[in-house]
């Protein structure tokens, strides 16, 4: 058993967690920190995926970092040159050195009396538990298992012949050549998948219960090809980033204010995209409201490219049971199929399954309430990113670490050793995550709530989020800065 402190322990090593440490270094040199990672490699997602295709489904200029310009063709970009900026990001900044890989935390318990969060982990290459202190810890992990995705059992699967395959864990061996695969699902991995496992597989059909919105974009930036020329590279980053985030505001706001007519927009798309007499209204029109779930990106058309020339198709109907050569629909159609993909969604693990203390008591995250999105109610010492989900989770988790740096700096400048939200008087709390996509519905419910007012109601909005966390004042009502030498309340009481 080895010990360590540092000022600031960031669990994670993704997107978020690289970012964190990034903002850190940038803002307060002289503080001590270390980045856990459980995985073997840094990147996160973006390290994990691997299936054919994989790309990012927002713009990059949102999705990389404010303080690193994106310089790649694409605006939407492959898996692979997205883990590419993160390392070179990452060894730019000095923080690679500061990443334990294959580090797992398995719990953190907080003493007020010392100021101090005592953080146990679980060394995967070893039998070795280490125990870390630190005086912030900074959870960085996502909202999703790594380890599994979500596949439900479907009758008959195990008298399939062929292989089902998770895009989670895509085998590296699977080769699709001549083959025909059937997608299971409609949501931003299968929209990726199908046209990707078009160019080598005989046959692709996308099975989907429900359609999804997909919104056509072009896969480069004409404005940034030509301010790149224009302009030095960060000034032509800042620009094209702002141009995206309010594009994408107006878009989201037009399609809340008024669906329909977002709705008929997307609807004329597919059917300009598609051949005559294609069914969009049963293929492409979902029962719900635009960003009532996300919209699926589709680049440069290339989902309905091939569908219109017939290497893929789209199914919408339900499975009855799966056969030995494929799937039987409840039409009573049958999908031959070598290969199935469940593209079936994500399964939510809130803080990457860390458990937390504070002064002896557990830590029950459903009953905590997140102010700003980013800190919990009665946790001292305490923040976690979760970005957007109508934009780019970039963009929130650049403000989440602005805002902890501001924390951290108020912190050395007052004196005090503690900050705690106090969580709002009792009332209604709705889920953290206004989504109805499935892999919501799922597990919403393991996540903290949030509140109906002030800093504890989560907004989805940059630019609002922008004025609070950037600018807002600190402290405020509903944050108590103290010393170190006292026990707190119970998180459900603070």
């Amino acid at each position: 058993m080895t010990s360590d402190h540092v000022d600031v322990l960031i669990v994670g090593a993704g997107l978020s967690g690289i970012g964190a440490a990034c903002h850190l270094r940038r803002r307060h040199p002289g503080k001590s920190y270390a980045v856990v990672e459980a995985r073997d490699a840094i990147g996160g997602t973006w390290d994990l995926f691997r299936y054919p295709g994989v790309r990012s489904d927002s713009d990059m200029f949102t999705l990389g970092y404010s303080f690193a310009p994106w310089t790649a063709p694409k605006s939407l970009a492959d898996g692979a040159t997205i883990r590419d900026y993160l390392r070179r990001t990452a060894d730019e900044y000095d923080v690679t050195r500061h990443i334990r890989l294959r580090h797992r935390v398995q719990r953190a318990e907080w003493d007020s009396r010392l100021a101090r969060w005592t953080v146990h982990v679980q060394r995967a290459d070893s039998a070795d538990t280490v125990v870390l202190t630190c005086s912030f810890l900074y959870a960085c992990t996502g909202y999703y298992r790594y380890d599994a995705g979500h596949t439900p059992h479907f009758t008959g699967q195990e008298q399939f012949t062929g292989r089902i395959v998770h895009p989670q864990h895509w085998p590296a061996d699977l080769d699709l050549t001549g083959r025909r695969v059937v997608v299971i699902g409609s949501g931003a991995t299968a929209v990726t998948l199908v046209p990707a496992l078009a160019r080598q597989a005989a046959r692709v059909t996308m099975l989907q219960r429900s359609p999804a919105y997909l919104l056509t974009l072009s896969s480069r930036d004409r404005l940034a090809d030509a301010l790149r020329r224009l302009l030095p590279a960060r000034l032509a980053h800042r620009s094209v980033r702002w141009k995206n985030v309010l594009l994408a505001t107006a878009t989201y706001q037009l399609s809340r204010r008024a669906p329909r007519l977002v709705r008929g927009l997307l609807r004329r798309d597919a059917a300009r995209r598609l051949p005559a007499g294609y069914d969009v209204d049963r293929h492409f029109t979902p029962r719900y409201d635009p960003w009532d779930q996300r919209l699926c990106v589709v680049p440069d058309g290339d989902l309905f490219a091939v569908l219109s020339d017939g290497r893929a198709e789209v199914v919408t109907d339900t499975v009855d049971t799966f056969t030995a050569g494929g799937i039987r629909l409840a039409s009573g159609r049958e999908l031959p199929a070598d290969v199935v993909v469940t593209a079936t969604g994500l399964d939510l693990l809130a803080l990457g399954g860390i458990t937390l203390r504070v002064d002896g008591v557990d830590v029950e995250l459903p009953e905590c309430v997140a102010y700003r999105g980013m800190m919990l109610s009665g946790v001292p010492n305490f923040a976690m990113t979760i970005g957007y989900t109508n934009a780019s989770w970039t963009l929130k988790a650049d403000l989440v670490a602005g805002y902890v740096c501001r924390l951290l700096r108020h912190l050395d400048r007052t004196g005090t050793r503690i900050v705690t939200p106090v969580a709002p008087p009792p009332g209604p709390r709705p889920p953290l995550i206004g989504l109805t996509s499935g892999y919501v519905r799922r597990g919403v419910g393991r996540l903290p709530r949030m509140g109906t007012r002030g800093p504890w109601r989560v907004h989805q909005n940059y630019l609002r989020d922008l004025l609070s966390l950037r600018y807002g004042r600190l402290p405020d009502a509903d944050l108590r800065f103290d010393r170190a030498g006292s026990a707190r309340r119970s998180p459900v009481d603070a």
